[in-house]
């Protein structure tokens, strides 16, 4: 039965199947939920599985394997152009099975969990890294608007003196900005901790 393909297209909730027994020729099609989902594809015979390698994917793809399955992810850009009229959970399924036969795209590896949490750190700390820019960057167009730029240092903005009991940079300016300037850079040390910590 390795010569059958299944074609799923990920979803939150329901799951859009497509069955190939050959090339070009789909013999039936199935939507499920997400319970049902595991069940189904674990009582079928060893087959291909198809994906796009989307949300999600390397989680279905670790499990369908389990169940003695033969996963391919293939990326989402590769698979575009083989989806015809408009685009829909089944048109999707029936583009994936069209690429597949595609040899000269290559599908994504699988991902291990390992490897999936330390591209999560990744993303978490890129997250942080633009939160700490964006509020350095709008702690500076306040503070301009007062004056020359005053100097804040991205390693550690509490040098700038802002923080401290500095009267002469304080006098320089009304009290709602220090307030609203102290506020940008307590959270600016806050996030560059998480992210260089």
């Amino acid at each position: 039965m390795k010569n059958t393909t299944i074609a799923i297209d990920l979803a939150k909730s329901v799951f859009e199947i497509g069955i190939s027994d050959r090339p070009g020729h789909i013999a039936r099609n199935h939507r499920l939920s997400r319970t049902e989902l595991a069940a189904f594809v674990a009582a079928q015979p060893p087959a291909t599985v198809v994906m796009e390698a989307c949300s999600s994917a390397h989680y279905w793809g670790r499990k369908f394997e389990g169940f003695g399955h033969d996963v391919k992810l293939l990326p989402p850009f590769a698979v575009r152009p083989y989806v015809q009229l408009s685009k829909t959970d089944r048109t999707d399924v029936k583009g994936m099975l069209e690429a597949w036969r595609n040899s000269d795209i290559r599908p994504v590896p699988i991902k291990t969990e390992s490897q999936q949490q330390l591209t999560s750190l990744h993303r978490v700390r890129s997250t942080w890294m633009a939160a700490r820019t964006m509020r350095i960057n709008s702690a500076r167009g306040l503070l301009r608007e007062f004056g020359p730029p005053s100097p804040w240092p991205t390693k550690w903005p509490a040098s700038s003196g802002l923080s401290g009991n500095s009267e002469n940079r304080s006098s320089l300016r009304p009290p709602a900005d220090r307030l609203d300037a102290s506020q940008h850079l307590s959270r600016s040390c806050t996030i560059t901790v998480r992210t260089d910590g």
